[in-house]
């Protein structure tokens, strides 16, 4: 499939064109099983609720109509968990984590790759987004049984990554 380019202006990006090769939430990775979608994870509060709050015009207009955002500032409030699970972008960055085209990080990734855009760092960020199931086996192992104040800070980086926590 063929898709129009999607050009992104925004405060990270100006003039940013991407294609999308895949239909929407289609054609992934077999590696590659979120349990959440990006409209999923922002309806249950993800990234203190800043993450997407300029960048909402790429996106579609759905995924925003229950979102948790807090446009002012990053807010842990708003996380489904209620705690702050983030590193700061600055953290990333000097990490080396960051692909220039995706500045915002692993989400924004997730967003564009769940839109169908392929790119050359999709295998990267699927080998990271399953060394974070090191995390889910720990939680696993605790067995909260259903607890969801076990261990919040863990569920909610495991959220941040499109792993629900919420039955385990």
């Amino acid at each position: 499939m063929t898709s129009p380019n999607r050009v992104v202006n925004d405060r990270m990006q100006r003039n940013y064109v991407y294609q999308l090769a895949e239909p929407a939430g289609a054609h992934s990775d077999p590696c590659f099983r979120p349990d959440l979608t990006p409209k999923e994870m922002l309806a249950l509060g993800v990234f203190g609720g800043k993450y997407m709050t300029d960048c909402a015009a790429e996106f579609p207009a759905d995924w925003f109509a229950n979102a948790k955002l807090c446009p002012e500032r990053h807010d842990p409030a708003v996380n489904f968990f209620k705690v702050n699970a983030s590193q700061p972008l600055s953290v990333w960055r000097q990490k080396g984590w960051i692909y220039a085209e995706d500045p915002r990080g692993w989400f924004q990734w997730y967003c564009r790759y769940y839109l169908g855009r392929r790119c050359p760092d999709d295998a990267r960020q699927i080998k990271r987004w399953l060394a974070m199931r090191r995390h889910l086996t720990q939680l696993q192992k605790q067995r909260p049984g259903g607890d969801l104040t076990c261990r919040p800070r863990q569920r909610q980086a495991l959220l941040h990554w499109a792993y629900d926590t919420r039955t385990i």
